[in-house]
């Protein structure tokens, strides 16, 4: 019988450092948790026919259980890798289904495909019309890869003073003659194709108080009509009542629409004696090319290009379990959803139970500090050798009872 029952103690043991021995290989591993082998005591009867002095009949293992404490987060200053702060996994699809891992080490394949090293897809919620994202299904994160479309430039904001104090020129306007007009103010316009255009307006006194002209050329074209702004005595505003100065379109470069600009000059002003340009901005860009993804705290993927636009790709889709230790353990340090862990709850990063995302970053595997695993180690091999001196002390008396009836 104490044969049977080391035995059971050596293969104890022998799992103890089994397990232990997983938790040393894979202290390098990205997103790894830990497991705990867990044990219960084995007896040959039970319930009623129990005896007061019953022995033992042995151990066996019960469970591995996954530790999911979560890693040092290390920064990598990669836009692809990704650590969750906080409880939550990173949802994955393949041609098996869906898997889930706290690993967010991805990389973008041949396609724009934003993937682990294994080649499954990360997910994320697609960006819906409203400007948010739709968390009732899920799709493939893919990063753009072709150019961002210009805008042509249809209004031009211009915060700027005209001197109150100006006198109408007395040649007729000629924007090659600098005494035709008071003030001139260059700005950069884009075509439909994203080509850049030079664009001046010309600021004409009129013989009418408190009243200017304005022209607008686009490369030393005239858009062909001249537009007016006065301003009340106390030098405010006061028409265009709008304050935009809408021009005629005007062919730019060709194969392009035709450019109709307006000219917004709310934040005109008529003081003193200086002119002066606080601010030009318009609405237009040239064509940009992906420079950087830059993922929010939440988990918004957000693409931005050369042009300094920026385009949303969609949000992280984050799972949690009602019972994480009944996931199912895959390779490439994944798990599976099952029966004992629960059916997974799809979130954002932030919101509810889910933990935030950090760009540019990985999570440590939780056994990297080995101090806990050396001791545990230690205490395994001493089980074993415990046991192994059992089974020899036992054939020790199982030897001398055979001498004896020898």
């Amino acid at each position: 019988m104490a044969f049977n029952i080391a035995l059971s103690g050596l293969k104890a043991a022998s799992s103890d450092l089994e397990v232990t021995a997983n938790n040393i290989a894979n202290t390098s591993t990205t997103g790894f948790k830990g497991s705990r082998a867990e044990f219960a005591e084995l007896y040959s009867v039970a319930g009623k026919n129990l005896s007061a002095t019953q022995v033992g009949s042995g151990v066996r293992l019960t469970n591995v259980a996954q530790q999911f404490t979560a890693g040092n987060v290390e920064n990598t200053n990669n836009a692809l890798d990704f650590a969750i702060s906080g409880d939550g996994f990173f949802t994955l699809k393949d041609g098996k289904g869906l898997s889930y891992t706290r690993a967010g080490a991805f990389r973008q394949d041949a396609n724009g495909y934003v993937v682990n090293s294994a080649g499954q897809n990360l997910q994320v919620f697609p960006a819906n019309n409203a400007g948010g994202f739709d968390t009732s299904t899920m799709t493939d994160l893919r990063l753009i890869t072709s150019q961002n479309a210009a805008k042509a430039t249809g209004s031009v904001q211009l915060a700027l003073n005209l001197p109150s104090d100006a006198t109408p020129p007395a040649n007729a306007f000629d924007p090659k003659d600098a005494t035709s007009y008071n003030q001139a103010t260059p700005f950069t316009a884009y075509d439909s194709l994203g080509a850049t255009h030079n664009g001046t307006v010309y600021f004409v006194r009129n013989a009418t108080a408190n009243t200017w002209d304005a022209h607008l050329f686009i490369d030393g074209k005239d858009t062909g009509a001249t537009q007016q702004l006065s301003f009340t005595s106390t030098g405010a505003l006061a028409t265009p009542a709008g304050g935009k100065l809408t021009f005629p379109a005007i062919s730019a470069s060709p194969g392009s629409d035709p450019m109709a600009i307006t000219l917004d000059v709310t934040k005109a002003t008529q003081f003193g004696n200086n002119y002066a340009v606080t601010s030009i901005s318009q609405d237009g860009y040239p064509t940009g090319t992906l420079s950087s993804i830059d993922v929010s705290s939440d988990g918004v993927v957000q693409a931005k290009f050369s042009n300094g636009q920026s385009q949303s790709l969609g949000q992280l889709a984050l799972a949690n379990f009602a019972n994480p230790q009944g996931l199912r353990q895959m390779d490439n340090t994944n798990w599976a959803a099952s029966y004992d862990s629960g059916t997974p709850v799809m979130g954002a990063a932030g919101s509810g139970n889910f933990g935030n995302v950090q760009s540019g970053a990985l999570e440590a595997s939780n056994t990297a500090d080995l101090t806990a695993q050396l001791v545990n180690m230690i205490k395994a091999q001493r089980n074993y050798q415990a046991n192994a001196q059992v089974i020899s002390t036992d054939d020790k008396l199982t030897q001398t009872i055979i001498n004896i009836r020898n």
